[in-house]
Protein backbone atom coordinates (compact mmCIF):
# COMPACT_ATOMS: atom_id res chain seq x y z
CA UNK A 1 0.00 0.00 0.00
CA UNK A 2 1.55 3.35 -1.03
CA UNK A 3 2.33 5.88 1.70
CA UNK A 4 -0.02 8.83 2.01
CA UNK A 5 1.32 12.38 1.92
CA UNK A 6 0.44 12.74 5.59
CA UNK A 7 2.43 9.64 6.57
CA UNK A 8 5.36 10.89 4.47
CA UNK A 9 5.14 14.27 6.19
CA UNK A 10 5.14 12.66 9.61
CA UNK A 11 8.11 10.36 8.87
CA UNK A 12 10.32 12.97 7.22
CA UNK A 13 9.56 15.66 9.79
CA UNK A 14 10.59 13.17 12.49
CA UNK A 15 13.83 12.37 10.60
CA UNK A 16 14.87 15.97 10.13
CA UNK A 17 14.02 16.88 13.75
CA UNK A 18 16.18 13.97 14.95
CA UNK A 19 19.35 15.22 13.22
CA UNK A 20 22.01 16.07 15.81
CA UNK A 21 22.43 19.88 16.07
CA UNK A 22 26.05 19.74 14.89
CA UNK A 23 25.14 17.72 11.80
CA UNK A 24 22.23 20.04 11.01
CA UNK A 25 24.53 23.08 11.30
CA UNK A 26 27.13 21.43 9.02
CA UNK A 27 24.44 20.70 6.42
CA UNK A 28 23.27 24.33 6.52
CA UNK A 29 26.86 25.52 5.98
CA UNK A 30 27.39 23.11 3.07
CA UNK A 31 24.12 24.20 1.46
CA UNK A 32 25.24 27.85 1.70
CA UNK A 33 28.64 27.05 0.19
CA UNK A 34 27.08 25.23 -2.78
CA UNK A 35 24.35 27.73 -3.47
CA UNK A 36 26.23 31.02 -3.02
CA UNK A 37 28.44 30.10 -6.02
CA UNK A 38 25.65 28.68 -8.17
CA UNK A 39 24.52 30.55 -11.33
CA UNK A 40 20.93 30.41 -10.06
CA UNK A 41 21.79 33.40 -7.83
CA UNK A 42 23.26 35.52 -10.63
CA UNK A 43 21.17 38.56 -11.51
CA UNK A 44 18.69 37.80 -8.70
CA UNK A 45 18.37 40.80 -6.41
CA UNK A 46 15.01 40.37 -4.63
CA UNK A 47 15.11 37.04 -2.79
CA UNK A 48 12.58 35.52 -0.40
CA UNK A 49 13.96 33.41 2.44
CA UNK A 50 12.39 31.84 5.54
CA UNK A 51 13.06 31.33 9.24
CA UNK A 52 13.68 27.63 9.92
CA UNK A 53 11.27 25.78 12.19
CA UNK A 54 10.27 22.17 12.89
CA UNK A 55 13.69 20.83 11.90
CA UNK A 56 13.86 22.58 8.50
CA UNK A 57 17.33 23.16 7.11
CA UNK A 58 18.46 26.55 8.36
CA UNK A 59 19.02 29.13 5.62
CA UNK A 60 20.76 31.57 8.02
CA UNK A 61 24.35 30.86 6.82
CA UNK A 62 23.17 31.49 3.25
CA UNK A 63 21.15 34.55 4.29
CA UNK A 64 24.24 36.11 5.88
CA UNK A 65 26.22 35.65 2.66
CA UNK A 66 23.37 37.03 0.56
CA UNK A 67 23.36 40.14 2.77
CA UNK A 68 27.09 40.55 2.22
CA UNK A 69 26.43 40.48 -1.53
CA UNK A 70 23.90 43.31 -1.17
CA UNK A 71 20.81 41.23 -2.02
CA UNK A 72 17.42 42.50 -0.85
CA UNK A 73 15.80 39.82 1.30
CA UNK A 74 12.18 39.16 2.24
CA UNK A 75 10.28 36.90 4.61
CA UNK A 76 6.79 35.53 3.98
CA UNK A 77 3.96 37.18 5.91
CA UNK A 78 0.29 36.40 6.33
CA UNK A 79 -1.91 39.36 5.50
CA UNK A 80 -5.56 39.56 6.56
CA UNK A 81 -6.82 40.97 3.26
CA UNK A 82 -5.47 38.08 1.10
CA UNK A 83 -6.70 34.88 2.72
CA UNK A 84 -4.54 31.79 2.25
CA UNK A 85 -1.77 33.56 0.31
CA UNK A 86 1.60 34.95 1.27
CA UNK A 87 3.03 38.39 0.72
CA UNK A 88 6.63 39.23 1.53
CA UNK A 89 8.19 41.86 3.79
CA UNK A 90 11.71 43.20 3.54
CA UNK A 91 14.06 41.62 6.09
CA UNK A 92 17.59 41.84 7.44
CA UNK A 93 19.00 39.41 10.02
CA UNK A 94 18.51 40.98 13.44
CA UNK A 95 15.24 42.73 12.53
CA UNK A 96 12.51 42.54 15.15
CA UNK A 97 10.05 39.75 14.33
CA UNK A 98 6.64 38.87 15.72
CA UNK A 99 4.96 35.43 15.66
CA UNK A 100 2.05 35.02 13.25
CA UNK A 101 -1.01 32.90 14.04
CA UNK A 102 1.01 29.71 13.41
CA UNK A 103 3.82 30.88 15.71
CA UNK A 104 6.19 31.53 12.78
CA UNK A 105 8.25 34.74 13.16
CA UNK A 106 7.61 37.40 10.54
CA UNK A 107 8.45 41.09 10.08
CA UNK A 108 5.93 43.70 11.15
CA UNK A 109 4.51 44.31 7.65
CA UNK A 110 6.45 47.36 6.64
CA UNK A 111 7.40 47.25 2.95
CA UNK A 112 5.20 44.50 1.52
CA UNK A 113 5.98 42.97 -1.86
CA UNK A 114 3.68 40.79 -3.98
CA UNK A 115 5.00 37.31 -4.90
CA UNK A 116 5.33 38.23 -8.58
CA UNK A 117 7.79 41.01 -7.77
CA UNK A 118 10.42 38.64 -6.39
CA UNK A 119 13.32 37.26 -8.43
CA UNK A 120 13.96 34.10 -6.41
CA UNK A 121 12.07 32.29 -3.64
CA UNK A 122 13.97 29.97 -1.32
CA UNK A 123 11.18 27.78 0.01
CA UNK A 124 11.02 25.28 2.85
CA UNK A 125 9.55 21.85 2.17
CA UNK A 126 8.99 18.44 3.69
CA UNK A 127 9.88 16.24 0.69
CA UNK A 128 10.94 16.66 -2.95
CA UNK A 129 11.76 14.66 -6.05
CA UNK A 130 14.03 15.21 -9.07
CA UNK A 131 11.17 16.61 -11.15
CA UNK A 132 10.66 19.53 -8.74
CA UNK A 133 7.52 18.20 -7.09
CA UNK A 134 7.32 18.99 -3.38
CA UNK A 135 5.34 18.04 -0.35
CA UNK A 136 4.90 21.02 1.93
CA UNK A 137 3.37 21.29 5.36
CA UNK A 138 -0.12 20.89 3.91
CA UNK A 139 -1.45 24.44 4.18
CA UNK A 140 -1.04 25.22 0.46
CA UNK A 141 0.25 28.76 1.09
CA UNK A 142 3.15 28.58 -1.39
CA UNK A 143 1.02 26.85 -4.05
CA UNK A 144 -1.74 29.46 -3.83
CA UNK A 145 0.72 32.36 -3.67
CA UNK A 146 2.62 31.22 -6.79
CA UNK A 147 -0.25 29.71 -8.75
CA UNK A 148 0.37 32.29 -11.49
CA UNK A 149 3.60 30.43 -12.33
CA UNK A 150 1.58 27.59 -13.84
CA UNK A 151 1.16 30.05 -16.74
CA UNK A 152 4.90 29.91 -17.52
CA UNK A 153 4.46 31.37 -21.00
CA UNK A 154 3.47 34.64 -19.32
CA UNK A 155 5.30 34.65 -15.96
CA UNK A 156 8.97 33.72 -15.81
CA UNK A 157 9.75 34.93 -12.32
CA UNK A 158 10.28 34.32 -9.56
CA UNK A 159 12.34 31.18 -9.71
CA UNK A 160 11.23 28.73 -6.99
CA UNK A 161 14.06 26.86 -5.28
CA UNK A 162 13.42 24.52 -2.37
CA UNK A 163 15.91 24.15 0.47
CA UNK A 164 16.14 20.76 2.15
CA UNK A 165 18.31 18.03 3.56
CA UNK A 166 19.21 15.27 1.13
CA UNK A 167 17.29 12.86 3.40
CA UNK A 168 14.08 14.60 2.26
CA UNK A 169 14.50 13.40 -1.34
CA UNK A 170 11.95 10.85 -2.56
CA UNK A 171 12.07 8.78 -5.74
CA UNK A 172 8.86 10.38 -7.04
CA UNK A 173 5.94 12.46 -5.82
CA UNK A 174 2.56 12.50 -7.50
CA UNK A 175 1.61 16.19 -7.65
CA UNK A 176 -1.87 17.51 -7.03
CA UNK A 177 -3.54 19.47 -9.84
CA UNK A 178 -2.99 22.76 -7.95
CA UNK A 179 0.63 22.10 -6.97
CA UNK A 180 3.24 24.49 -8.34
CA UNK A 181 6.50 22.67 -9.15
CA UNK A 182 9.88 23.91 -8.00
CA UNK A 183 12.58 24.93 -10.46
CA UNK A 184 15.08 23.04 -8.34
CA UNK A 185 16.19 22.11 -4.83
CA UNK A 186 19.39 22.92 -2.96
CA UNK A 187 20.66 20.52 -0.31
CA UNK A 188 23.91 20.02 1.59
CA UNK A 189 25.14 18.06 -1.48
CA UNK A 190 24.51 20.75 -4.08
CA UNK A 191 21.91 22.54 -6.16
CA UNK A 192 19.77 20.23 -8.30
CA UNK A 193 17.68 21.85 -11.02
CA UNK A 194 14.41 20.08 -11.77
CA UNK A 195 14.40 17.47 -14.51
CA UNK A 196 11.02 17.45 -16.28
Amino acid sequence: MPATQQSIRTAIRRQRRSLPPGQAADCAQHLAQHLIRHPVLQNRQHIAVYIASDGEIDPLPLVQQLCQQGKTLYLPVLVPYVRGKLWFAQYQPGDALVPNRFGIPEPQRLRLVAPRNLDLVLAPLVAFDAAGHRIGMGGGFYDRSFAFLRMRRVWHRPLLLGLAYELQRLHSITPGHLDVPLDGVATERGCHLAVR
